[in-house]
């Protein structure tokens, strides 16, 4: 028995199908905002984002100096993998134009003179002498800078939005990824306790 497909039913097929195509974009754009809505209702701090970065090896470092920055005299080296090697570091990604990075500072200053790690600094998309500014008015919490200006290493961190911090331990593996400012909760109950656990001998 041949079935017969009227005529008239075809084009109403396929103007369904394009209507159906048209309109899952729209459909997605809603779950994505779903989602989004969820963890804000969640009371999850949005500034602790997962990287799939968290326990692999961090990207190679290798930035040119911040040209004209010195501590005490002497030249602030760049940031190549050998600034951190070997060490509990903290790398820091930030930018003069950033307002966030501006109202971090303090903190960083504080962390810099904490003995078991080692504050290096990204400088992010930024202007040589506006950089130098920032750093000449705020103060230098870094032991090394390395300057990115055209955003290319931030990518091979999985950088989000500036500032962004990483915990590195000694043998290069990122342990602790903070997005935006760090705050005094953010400290108390994420930095501090990773610096701690690397810091201590595992029984």
């Amino acid at each position: 028995m041949t079935s017969h497909v009227n005529s008239e039913e075809l084009p109403q097929r396929s103007s369904r199908r394009r209507m159906l195509i048209a309109f899952l974009p729209l459909v997605l754009f809603v779950a994505l905002a779903g989602v989004f809505l969820y963890q804000l209702g969640s009371g999850k701090d949005a500034s602790e984002i997962p990287s799939v970065l968290i326990g692999t090896k961090a990207p190679t470092l290798a930035l040119p100096p911040l040209e004209g920055l010195s501590a005490n005299g002497t030249p602030v080296p760049a940031l190549t993998d050998a600034a951190i090697k070997g060490k509990l570091a903290l790398v820091n990604v930030w930018a003069s134009w950033c307002v966030p990075c501006r109202q971090e500072h303090p903190v960083l200053l504080e962390l810099s003179r904490d003995p078991r790690i080692t504050l290096v600094g990204i400088n992010y998309k930024d202007k040589n002498d506006n950089a130098l500014k920032f750093l000449a008015e705020l103060g230098n919490p870094f032991a090394a800078v390395g300057i990115d200006p055209q955003g290319k290493s931030a990518i091979d961190w999985g950088v989000y939005g500036i500032p962004e911090t990483y915990l590195v331990a000694p043998d290069g593996t990122i342990l602790f990824k903070q997005i935006g400012p760090f705050t005094t909760r953010s400290l108390r109950d994420k930095l501090l306790p990773a610096i701690e656990k690397a810091v201590t001998p595992s029984s």
